[in-house]
């Protein structure tokens, strides 16, 4: 009995560790943006690492929205093998001064659309700009994204949280602008990419300490299995006895 009980809370602790695993691992999956080189008042190259988190459908289409209010004077879209890029202009309400220009208008959007399959499931893809001036006096610029899957859904990236806020369900990619750069942190949305490596660890962790868990379960009930009854001897079995003399009857 002690060893059926064992050996089936070994299974179900194991399986909850996978599920917790699994489900640490998909919290992370969101579209984000990183850069190795942003810097107040200087020109970047900005990353949006895009997840196809459907396990049947792909992602077919990524529209980044640039900010109005801190306008781009020069946007440069990466050139991707599979995919068409469209980036839209737009009259701003009210002309923005960017280092020594004054915009009237700017890019406002980037579409990167694929001609063939896209993002397959369970896999992810980064698109890549090349902007600037980037602003000064800014913390935090945000991008709002939205995917589109081959299926037609379509998930809005565009949700910012409030100070001391969780992390909203579906967060707009941000950059974190800082005025010194190292080649680790580049300048980059590194919490988001910490986020993710801490998610991966998180889920190693609990799948590791399930499986620990079980094989501890097993083992004792290995070890609380009562032992095997020893044969007991037949009646017509064994030696005959033997005289006082030695000889047997």
């Amino acid at each position: 009995m002690f060893t059926r009980i064992a050996l089936r809370a070994a299974a179900i602790t194991a399986a909850s560790a996978l599920v917790l695993a699994g489900a640490a691992s998909s919290a992370s999956a969101h579209v984000t943006v990183s850069s190795p080189d942003a810097k107040p008042g200087g020109y970047a190259k900005l990353v949006f690492r895009v997840p196809t988190e459907s396990d049947t459908a792909s992602t077919t289409k990524l529209v980044v929205s640039l900010p109005k209010d801190y306008p781009f004077a020069s946007v440069g879209a990466q050139v991707k093998d599979g995919w068409k890029v469209v980036k839209a202009t737009e009259k701003l309400a009210t002309p923005v001064k960017v280092g020594d220009v004054t915009l009237s208008q700017a890019v406002t959007t980037v579409t990167w659309t694929a001609t063939a399959g896209g993002v397959p499931a369970g896999d992810f893809d980064e698109f890549a700009l090349s902007v600037g001036r980037l602003p000064e006096g800014v913390d935090t610029l945000s991008f709002p994204a939205e995917q589109t899957y081959s299926d037609g859904e379509v998930v809005k990236w565009a949700e910012v949280a409030a100070d001391g806020a969780e992390e909203p369900e579906h967060p707009a990619p941000s950059l974190k602008l800082t005025s010194a750069i190292t080649p680790v942190a580049a300048g980059t949305d590194d919490d988001g990419d910490d986020d993710e490596a801490g998610s991966d660890t998180v889920a190693r962790g609990l799948g590791a300490a399930g499986l620990l868990l079980g094989l501890v379960a097993l083992g004792l009930a290995l070890r609380r299995r009562p032992p095997s009854a020893a044969p007991t001897a037949s009646p017509g079995d064994g030696t005959r006895g033997a005289d006082a003399s030695g000889e047997a009857k």
